[in-house]
């Protein structure tokens, strides 16, 4: 199935930390689908695979620097011409440690990845989509927005600040038809939920397994997320059946009960 932007042309689709993951899920799945990709990551040596698909457009920069942000979308515009659907995908799990424990540095480079650079491309698409009278934009947070989760204290406020950030977007912009949802997911398969394991059960005194196992008793699936759970309910925003879905907060997760 092709997906089709307003002027008829393929889907375009930005997609931020692209390299791996839930935002390589992203990229592979509106590929399929026919979308024209622009894929941005930090980590150069996982974006040269972009050479492999003419439809995939690479950029290496930080997600959460103004300037680099500028320089993307200069570059979305004159290789794409506009912009349809923007995925904030990017974050960080941040500090393991208990409140009193967390640096300054820790908190702020935790706002600053998982918050400031939802809102830079954010703030940088809207006029584009402005121009066409239509867009997407689509802001990855986590079920621990909801539950909360001990040790994490950064991690979950900044993805709780997307949530806000996403509701009050919905509401501004739905005017100009541009429509804005936060993906909430669970703990997703995966390297980086692997390291966040290890490090929940080194300070919790316990082995990583039994971490894990205690963590899936409070999902009500009883299992994690892959990454292409996340890219099919991204798919299903982008596509006719999801036109008039803004403002939500949907969780693919399993049912996230809580988390300890």
């Amino acid at each position: 199935m092709l997906i089709y932007s307003p002027l008829h042309k393929p889907l375009r689709v930005l997609v931020t930390a692209a390299a791996g993951g839930v935002g390589m899920a992203i990229v592979s799945r509106f590929l399929s689908l026919g979308a024209e990709v622009f894929a941005c990551d930090v980590d150069v040596s996982n974006l040269v695979l972009g050479g492999e698909h003419p439809a995939l457009k690479t950029f290496c920069a930080d997600a959460s620097d103004e300037s680099s942000v500028k320089v993307i979308f200069d570059e979305v515009t004159r290789q794409l011409g506009g912009l349809d659907v923007l995925v904030n995908n990017v974050g960080i799990a941040g500090p393991t440690t208990e409140p009193e424990h967390i640096t300054l540095q820790e908190w702020n480079e935790s706002l600053r990845i998982n918050l400031t650079s939802h809102f830079l491309f954010a703030r940088a698409a809207i006029p584009l989509m402005k121009a066409q009278g239509k867009g997407l934009i689509v802001n990855i947070s986590s079920s621990s927005a909801k539950t909360g989760l001990p040790l994490r204290l950064p991690y979950v406020v900044s993805k709780g600040a997307v949530l806000s950030l996403t509701i009050n977007l919905a509401r501004e912009l739905g005017p100009s038809g541009i429509r804005v949802n936060a993906i909430l997911p669970g703990p997703i398969r995966g390297p980086r939920i692997e390291r966040v394991i290890a490090a929940k059960a080194q300070s919790l005194k316990v082995s990583p397994s039994d971490y894990e196992q205690s963590m899936l008793r409070y999902i009500s699936l009883r299992t994690m997320v892959d990454p292409d759970d996340v890219a099919a309910m991204i798919e299903f925003l982008s596509s006719k059946g999801g036109q008039k879905i803004s403002g939500q907060m949907i969780g693919v997760d399993g049912n996230t009960e809580w988390e300890e």
